[in-house]
């Protein structure tokens, strides 16, 4: 595998909360695209692409696919094939907290769940730690020691470098760092839904993560797909809302949805950006968002979205503007 060694020149890397960790301003994330249904010559160009272009972060988790565990597996054959000789400058990213297996012990919080689970993600992986290992999503029937208890023992063990938690409102984000500091763990990460059309962190997660010393993660920041260009004039026969399963369906593509996209966009051509470039830049202008995470179903669209780091500054007028359409 040939790598490019300029690679690091052109990528904006933002400190982790209070730590030594540096993440690329856009991470690649591996929930799409990269699954047993996928074509493994198509995901390795998308991979070695970001790597080439100093993308440092990939961010996977157990049930990532389809089918359950390929993703892993398949970044597994990734890192076989050249990419794991750079294992010291990669920053891989597991997770456990959503279905994966049958019965009682593939789901949820449990230290039985947590601690299988991670096993089964290295030896897909061929790796002997991950660096970030996630609780996916609190368990209401689990007590919180238990979970993070399971998180910090595989620190702990060498198993992971570093533990985050996902989904997690801000309560329950309270009480996870708390257990996690009564045993001198540091929570490195928090991933959250965020985006021009999800922004429920705004008023009380992102100040508490900031006060704790904790980065934050965005996944979905293109809303998937919203905010891109692809709907502005309907649904089109390949996206993801005409699929009859998936995370967006017909019905959330509204034409008052529709509008507030085509308004958005009007703005992104304003700054000589596309609607999706846009988009990801106005996450970047919160310092407290340490990275946003994206998907790439080609090599090309990956290149479209590192774009967006070329223009990140944003007017008073502009905010102001895309405050009016988001009303």
């Amino acid at each position: 595998m040939e790598v490019n060694e300029k690679r690091y020149d052109d990528m904006i890397y933002r400190r982790c909360g209070h730590s030594g960790i540096l993440l690329p301003a856009i991470s690649l994330g591996l929930w799409h695209n990269f699954g047993s249904v996928d074509v493994f010559d198509h995901f390795i160009r998308i991979a070695h692409t970001a790597f080439d272009k100093g993308i440092t972060h990939f961010d996977l988790a157990n049930n990532y696919g389809p089918e359950y565990g390929s993703a892993e597996e398949n970044f597994g054959r990734i890192l076989k094939k050249g990419l794991g000789n750079y294992r010291d400058e990669l920053i891989i990213s597991s997770k456990a907290g959503y279905d994966m297996w049958p019965g009682p012990y593939g789901n949820w919080g449990s230290r039985k769940y947590l601690t299988a689970s991670l096993d089964q993600s290295l030896k897909r992986m061929g790796l002997d730690y991950v660096d970030i290992f996630y609780s996916h999503r609190p368990d209401p029937s689990t007590p919180i020691e238990e979970t993070m208890g399971a998180l910090i023992d595989i620190v702990r063990q060498g198993k992971a470098l570093y533990v985050g938690i996902s989904n997690y409102n801000d309560e329950e984000t309270k009480a996870a760092l708390s257990v996690l500091k009564d045993h001198k763990v540091h929570c490195l990460i928090h991933q959250s839904k965020y985006s021009l059309f999800e922004r429920w962190v705004e008023p009380r997660l992102l100040p508490l993560l900031e006060d704790e010393g904790v980065g934050l993660i965005a996944f979905s920041p293109l809303a998937q797909g919203l905010l891109t260009n692809k709907y502005l004039n309907g649904i089109p026969d390949n996206s993801r809302a005409a699929k009859p399963s998936g995370h967006l369906q017909k019905n959330q593509v509204t034409e008052e949805v529709v509008t507030k996209v085509r308004r958005l966009n009007d703005i992104a051509i304003s700054r000589g950006q596309t609607l999706a470039e846009m988009a990801l830049a106005w996450l970047l202008k919160d310092e407290r968002v340490t990275s946003v995470l994206v998907g790439a179903s080609s090599v090309e669209q990956l290149l479209d979205n590192l774009k967006a780091l070329k223009h990140l500054p944003f007017a008073e007028e502009e905010l102001s503007a895309i405050e009016r359409v988001l009303l």
